[in-house]
């Protein structure tokens, strides 16, 4: 109909630029247009009593002559056209997995075997491509999907590549959009606009899902020592199944370490929910987590993730120093024993020159008191600050606490005490700048006072606190602990820190007991109290809930502390994907950037895999070393990076990753037309549904793209503008017979 008015397609005009094809020059045909305006309005004005009326009419008369005059000066519109076959048109079907998904792949060989592939050969000679982890080309067209990959980036750069050699005119893709390779890149993008290609993206699939439950991510610490209480992240979508009961399962193989029944939001919303778990015994573990099929659902594939967490068997120390003797210090020290793979070592002030020292490995370790060198502080992982004044330590001793958490990237507590935090001077020292609040600028901030402890919402979903396992029971068991008989005033909370737990004390209101944040490469952690014993002797003998609080203060302290060498991965599982960057952070003896060490990652992976590769300096970062390596096969894999200066080695750390095929396009099956749209927009294309293709062909011949030529296409003579002069007169004598002569 549009073609019927306006002598040409939609896809012309759209393309077109507009154009006066007489030669005549544009400032005379608005002269001429102001005569004409300047000449009915002297025939209306010299009439008199000119009225409304009359002013229409001559409005009407001056538009249908100005209408005359245009087309007089010839309209057109100027449009490039590709040569009819002397330009190819690339025509790419996604063959990966999630093609399969509700027969995708049989509408994409049905649309084109049905007319739209002869339409094209009309025009163009055609090649016929499928894609998924690349491009190949096929002699008919694909009736199945079943590549584990989807990379259109890949394939858009193969078929770009083939301009260099081949006037390509257009590319056709006909896809989902679930891209899971992340090769669509803004390289891959320029790389599209620069070849003046364009792309029209034909969208299969629904653009939501229906009838499925899918876990989004789940998130799990990358390291653990053995036995850690750790936590799944898990974020699950769902759509037809609003309400339903669905369980969450997190399994170690086939042995399931913990689980957790949730009530699924309304559909197309997520929701996120922390299971705890423990992390076991020594090793590598590939942890699964997975939510139960429900009846019902399309796409099963999608309900379970794989994880790794590389449970290391080592113990790291903390050192604890203490101003005075105090019941807090004894049963801190109980805790810490009933877990073998923390050694706490402590050292408590007994008198201005004298200490007294427990868990130490020699008779010479700390024989001084507190460490006054970055070798022997940086020796511990941990750093606790009891009852003490800050003037007990030296300038640089108190340097050193500092460089211990930014330079090393070590755990500090402070403890409150009578002579601790505002009252010690604290919040005069350097050190104050780490802590996660502003402590008060007075002193009397310690009372011997009852103080009930309760969680924060960030505390209700911390492992830190976590007492018992059900997040709701857990807050309840808080309240229920037996109250402090002592606390600490110690300010509001800096932004970013986090406040885990609050004590409520009578007639004074809420202060912050536990906070947390994280300062330099470490953390920081103020606990203000010295009264958390009582947990423990105003209970049953058999309550745990003192050790369980304390062992976690005390990994969280030396959990994802590095040493000199520590080697970092974006990912532990690279679905579908072979390339992983490798990033080694190397420090010097005193734990400073190593700018000249050699660091090389030996990899070792299934199948006997074995390669070694260097890291090279990163640009910028001192201290900081990268390389890319490719995993070819899927499966487990470990690297070990070692890092020299000279002939010394400076440290060595271990990384473990998986690599798995065809898992990604189980995950995020919905159409992503927002891609396609965005791949379509950028390289000049269009994105289509499949019922709308029936202008592709037309539109691929508008292109400057391949072999073109430059077209002018008169539109003074379309019916359209006949039509528009008939109706201004037609307009005109209704007016006039409908107001009289006038």
């Amino acid at each position: 109909m549009f073609e019927f008015f306006f002598k040409y397609p939609w896809e012309v005009y759209r393309k077109g630029t507009f154009v006066l094809s007489s030669g005549w020059p544009l400032w005379l045909l608005g002269v001429c247009a102001l005569l004409v305006a300047v000449l009915v309005g002297w025939l209306v004005l010299r009439r008199p009593g000119p009225n409304a009326r009359a002013l229409a009419i001559a409005g009407l008369q001056w538009a249908v002559l100005s209408l005359l005059l245009l087309m007089l000066w010839q309209p057109a519109l100027s449009v490039s056209s590709l040569k009819p076959q002397q330009n190819v048109v690339s025509v790419i079907v996604d063959t990966s997995s999630s093609m399969a998904l509700d027969n995708r792949i049989g509408e994409a060989k049905k649309l084109l075997d049905s007319g739209l592939l002869d339409d094209l050969k009309k025009r163009f000679p055609v090649r016929l491509y499928q894609a998924g982890r690349g491009l190949e080309r096929v002699s008919a067209t694909p009736a199945q999907a079943s590549q584990p990959v989807t990379n259109l980036g890949e394939a858009l750069r193969s078929a770009v590549a083939e301009s260099a050699s081949l006037p390509v005119g257009a590319i056709v893709l006909l896809t989902d959009g679930a891209d899971n390779a992340g090769g669509l890149d803004s390289d891959t993008m320029d790389a599209v606009r620069r070849s003046r290609i364009p792309v029209h993206a034909v969208g299969f699939g629904p653009e939501s899902i229906r009838n499925d439950v899918e876990i989004i991510d789940a998130e799990l610490p990358s390291r653990a020592l053995p036995d850690a209480r750790l936590a799944a992240t898990v974020s699950v979508r769902q759509a037809g199944f609003a309400g339903r009961t669905a369980r969450i399962s997190v399994k170690d193989g086939s042995k399931v370490l913990a689980t957790r029944d949730v009530k699924l939001p309304d559909d197309g919303k997520s929701l996120r929910e922390v299971i705890p778990f423990s992390a076991g015994a020594a090793g590598a573990k590939a942890m699964q987590v997975s939510v139960a099929a429900i009846e019902g659902e399309t796409n099963p594939d999608n309900n379970a993730v794989t994880r790794l967490v590389d449970v290391r068997d080592k113990k790291p120390r903390i050192l604890y120093f203490e101003g005075e003797p105090r019941w807090e210090t004894k049963f801190i020290r109980r805790a810490a024993e009933l877990d073998k793979n923390i050694e706490l070592v402590s050292i408590i002030r007994t008198t201005q020159n004298k200490f007294y020292r427990q868990g130490i490995n020699d008779p010479k370790e700390l024989e001084r008191g507190f460490p006054d060198s970055v070798e022997e502080l940086f020796r511990y992982q941990g750093l606790i600050i009891g009852n003490v004044e800050a003037g007990y330590f030296n300038s640089s001793q108190q340097s050193l606490i500092k460089e211990f958490v930014d330079r090393r990237g070590g755990g500090v507590l402070f403890l409150g005490g009578r002579a601790a935090l505002s009252d010690g001077g604290w919040n005069k020292a350097g050190a104050a700048e780490m802590l996660p609040v502003i402590l008060p600028d007075r002193k009397g901030t310690f009372h011997r006072d009852p103080a009930t402890a309760e969680l924060t919402a960030a505390g209700r979903d911390s492992l830190l606190t976590r007492i018992e396992d059900n997040p709701d029971k857990n807050t309840a068991r808080w309240k229920a602990l037996p109250y402090l008989a002592d606390y600490q005033e110690v300010g509001a909370a800096k932004p970013g820190a986090l406040v885990l737990a609050e004590m409520i004390v009578a007639g004074r209101g809420r202060s912050p007991l536990l906070a947390t944040q994280s300062y330099g490469r470490g953390r920081v952690a103020v606990f203000a109290t010295g009264g958390s014993w009582r947990w423990q002797m105003a209970q049953d003998s058999k309550d745990m809930s003192h050790e369980t609080f304390w062992r976690q203060m005390l990994r969280w302290l030396v959990s994802d502390v590095n040493e000199r060498t520590t080697v970092i991965s974006e990912k532990q599982v690279y679905a579908d994907e072979s390339r992983v960057p490798l990033r080694a952070d190397v420090r010097d003896r005193n734990y400073l950037p190593a700018a000249d060490a050699v660091v090389e990652a030996h990899i070792m992976g299934p199948g006997g895999v074995s390669a070694v590769v260097p890291l090279l300096p990163a640009k910028g970062e001192s201290g900081a070393y990268v390389a890319d390596w490719k995993a070819e096969a899927p499966g487990s894999y470990l690297a070990e990076v070692v890092a020299r200066q000279g002939e010394a080695e400076l440290g060595r750390d271990v990384l473990t990753f998986r690599r798995e095929d065809g898992v990604a396009e189980h995950f995020r099956t919905e159409q992503n037309r927002e891609l396609l749209e965005r791949i379509a927009q950028q390289s000049g294309g269009r994105y289509y549904k499949p019922d709308q293709t029936s202008a592709l062909a037309r539109e691929i011949e508008l292109s400057e793209a391949g072999i073109s030529v430059k077209e002018t296409r008169d539109i003074w003579n379309a019916p359209f503008a006949f039509m528009l002069v008939a109706g201004l007169k037609a307009a005109e004598w209704l007016l006039r017979r409908k107001w009289g002569a006038v």
